[in-house]
């Protein structure tokens, strides 16, 4: 018997929730966000395959969502059911026995001992369509990094191996941002440094990159690249990281003083979500979203771990003060992010 990695990642996910509720939008493009009215400011959380032929995505805003898929069924965002559907899916994994890590509604990691993977990977799909009527794709992998990508590889509602066997085979000329961990921002620094493709990164002296991109981040960004992670999956509860609120307004704020009462009104409302957890905080992040559509974000470290609200609101506002205050905003967003057990 040998340890493997599964990757379940449900196909998908809130657009199938909605149609199976709905089996007469199946077939259909169907977006979900915000309160589902596309005439009105909000952003896509997740679109059919359908609605994504069209240029639908998530995070885009709903306006642009209905010029591109006029045709789409948009629907308002409904947490409680999302939540309900992976709660069945999470207790239908943990019935194979297997050590369950669950990332979010819609993914976890399997570790499991088994010599057919692919076998197993099928009765995962098995099990979670009969519990939920959903589909998932299941990555498999010799660790967690691999089992990740692999997914990407098996969607829709596949399964897909990748190990150190065909890691190259299947890495080699991609991007580099096609490596879990490594987002634009990373990507355009390696290829300032002549690094574009996997192949490359890999090939990388870990001491140079050290000493351009930090002292732990460059050879870990080598291993990335050669698919290397001994990270374990642990079968603990999901812990959420942060905690946020964010509002769209419909028109946009033009006046500082408004945008700071609007930090503060987030700011308590997260504090209060806070302070219900009795989590401390160690860092506060406010998002401002200038018209028409750009978005930054600036966040403030406390003196100490805190579950005051009043500290969360000082850090909101603290943060907020390095924003520029001559444009106008369209979303404000405040994120408490939970100080990390030592």
């Amino acid at each position: 018997m040998t340890g493997w990695v599964l990757h379940v990642d449900l196909d998908q996910f809130v657009a199938a929730v909605e149609v199976l509720r709905r089996p007469e939008l199946r077939g259909r493009p169907v977006v979900v966000g915000g309160d589902g009215d596309p005439s009105k400011r909000g952003v896509v959380s997740t679109a059919s395959y359908e609605a994504r032929e069209f240029g639908v995505h998530s995070g885009q805003p709903l306006r642009v969502a209905a010029r591109k898929c006029p045709d789409a069924v948009f629907l308002p965002v409904d947490s409680a059911a999302y939540e309900q559907a992976s709660a069945l899916v999470m207790a239908a994994l943990r019935d194979t026995g297997a050590v369950v890590e669950v990332l979010g509604w819609d993914e976890a990691f399997l570790a499991l001992d088994t010599g057919d993977p692919e076998a197993a990977a099928r009765d995962v799909q098995r099990r979670v369509r009969d519990a939920t009527g959903l589909d998932c794709t299941v990555g498999i992998g010799d660790n967690r990094l691999r089992a990740k990508l692999a997914t990407g590889f098996g969607k829709p509602a596949g399964v897909f191996r990748l190990t150190r066997a065909n890691w190259r085979d299947v890495m080699d000329d991609r991007p580099t941002d096609a490596l879990w961990g490594i987002g634009a921002k990373t990507a355009k620094r390696l290829a300032a440094r002549g690094l574009h493709t996997v192949a490359e990164l890999a090939a990388a002296d870990p001491q140079e990159l050290a000493a351009g991109l930090g002292p732990a981040t460059g050879p870990w960004l080598v291993r990335l690249a050669q698919g290397e992670d001994d990270t374990p999956v642990t079968g603990a509860p999901y812990v959420a990281r942060s905690l946020s609120k964010e509002t769209t307004f419909q028109a946009d704020l033009e006046d500082w003083a408004e945008v700071r009462r609007e930090v503060l009104v987030l700011a308590a409302r997260v504090a209060d979500a806070v302070a219900a957890q009795e989590r401390p905080v160690g860092r506060v992040v406010v998002k401002v979203r200038y018209a028409p559509f750009t978005t930054r974000t600036h966040g403030h470290t406390l003196d100490a771990p805190t579950t005051d609200p009043a500290a969360v609101e000082r850090a909101a506002l603290a943060a907020l003060a390095a924003f520029s205050a001559d444009r106008p905003v369209r979303l404000l967003g405040v994120r408490a992010e939970f100080a990390t057990e030592t």
